[in-house]
């Protein structure tokens, strides 16, 4: 089938589009018909015994776009050395290799560190040059991320606020019998703390300490459980905890020297630029991890118990992730969601603003029934998935109690014959993430 602007694979129902109604009453119409495929379905797919969310820049991007602040970009960086052609050559070139296309500030990054390491052996003249573009093009890509965080902290949109809240409680809010949501993200922004932060979800990360959590590589279950007042026996797990992996770092890691180890600094979110959190020497201290061509580069500190929690995490049966504003341009990563979809009880959801050559060369890589698609700035839209095709937050149990209530009270009037009987339907949005 060819692929439109607009459309979506769910099931056995798939629709492409053109364009999407303009007008309000046929745009309400167009999403009443499409929910009633899309929901049920996403609701079934989210009961999974294990469920992943994986979120790239586009989350960003679309909250920035919801609070009227512009994302950060990966534009590539000016340098200054001798070495800045040859450096950007080589990142142009591993990007295409890699089926990205246009290098981007990650693919410049990790080739100047490769050059860095070099120059330290034989040439520390010209390895200073390159230091201090490094540190100069990554101050400059923190200083923008944290202009992100403080333009959506500042814009204080209680719309978009709320939409981040609801679409990270469509996900987290599973029973306890269920395996906690874990996300992961390439983001190195902290969006998702401070969503999480803000909707009361509780986050469990590899992380320990409080005045100076440090990165641990121990993979001890931790939870959260409480004991219900009143009632003897075994504690009960917390609602609303999730796990999260940030693949590619954050900007508040920092690397001790001194011990070897990583910790996670005390920086607001949206912090100022001049923030005492901040390091001086940003190619030393900052944890941000370009993305890797080769495999061998998975293997460093802490890529390797990173991508071991993400591999984990997604590699085994009745397993389903999720992706929303990844574009695919990340080999390591794209092998790990092939090698899930060798499982054949797993399944992918692809959420996208648009279907390009490099979702569409990973597609080619797969079995339809195994993927789940929406695409299109419609289907793609952060909003539009909130208020109209993601499943209702399990959590809220007035609904699904007033649901029940309606649904046997039509099961009594049918009984004494007050109402014809009708088949019992669901309500819409009643099955989401439990």
């Amino acid at each position: 089938m060819e692929w439109k602007a607009h459309g979506y694979r769910v099931g056995a129902s798939s629709e492409t589009f053109d364009s999407i109604p303009k007008s309000a009453d046929e745009l309400d119409r167009f999403i009443a018909l499409h929910r009633r495929k899309i929901e049920p379905w996403l609701s079934a797919v989210f009961q999974a015994e294990h469920l992943n969310l994986l979120l790239g820049s586009g989350f960003t991007i679309a909250v920035g776009f919801a609070a009227g602040v512009k994302a950060t970009g990966m534009a590539i960086a000016t340098g200054k050395s001798k070495y800045a052609k040859a450096i950007l050559d080589h990142a142009t070139a591993s990007a295409e290799k890699m089926g990205r296309g246009q290098a981007n500030i990650e693919d410049q990054l990790r080739s100047a560190i490769a050059v860095l390491d070099g120059l330290d052996i034989v040439d520390k003249g010209s390895a200073k040059a390159v230091r201090d573009d490094i540190n100069s093009a990554i101050e400059t890509f923190l200083t923008s991320l944290l202009a992100t965080e403080r333009g959506i902290f500042e814009a204080n949109s209680a719309s978009a606020l709320a939409t981040v809240q609801s679409f990270l409680l469509s996900f987290a809010s599973r029973a306890a019998s269920r395996e906690r949501l874990h996300i992961f993200t390439t983001n190195y922004d902290r969006l998702i703390e401070h969503g999480c932060d803000q909707a009361g979800l509780r986050i469990i990360d590899r992380f320990v300490g409080s005045l100076r959590p440090l990165f641990r590589n121990t993979r001890i279950e931790l939870d959260y459980h409480y004991n219900p007042p009143g009632i003897r026996g075994e504690p009960r797990f917390m609602e609303g905890v999730v796990r999260l992996t940030k693949l590619h770092g954050s900007l508040d890691w920092r690397f001790d020297p001194t011990a070897l180890r990583i910790y996670r600094s005390e920086t607001p979110f949206g912090a100022d630029d001049d923030h005492p959190s901040l390091p001086d020497s940003p190619v030393d201290t900052v944890m941000i991890y370009p993305n890797p061509a080769k495999d061998v580069e998975t293997t460093q500190y802490p890529y390797a118990e990173l991508f071991r929690d993400f591999a984990s995490a997604t590699c085994r049966p009745n397993s389903v992730v999720v992706t929303y504003g990844y574009g695919f341009g990340d080999d390591h990563i794209n092998r790990v969601l092939l090698d899930m979809l060798s499982v054949p009880s797993a399944h992918l959801v692809i959420i996208a603003f648009e279907l390009d050559d490099r979702i569409q060369g990973f597609l080619n890589q797969t079995r339809p029934a195994q993927v789940s698609l929406l695409a299109g700035n419609h289907f793609g839209s952060l909003q539009h998935l909130v208020d109209d095709y993601l499943p209702k937050p399990a959590l809220d149990y007035i609904t699904g109690r007033m649901s029940d209530l309606l649904k046997n009270r039509a099961f009594a009037d049918a009984a004494a014959g007050l109402v014809p009987a009708e088949p019992s339907q669901p309500p819409a949005g009643s099955g989401g993430g439990t």
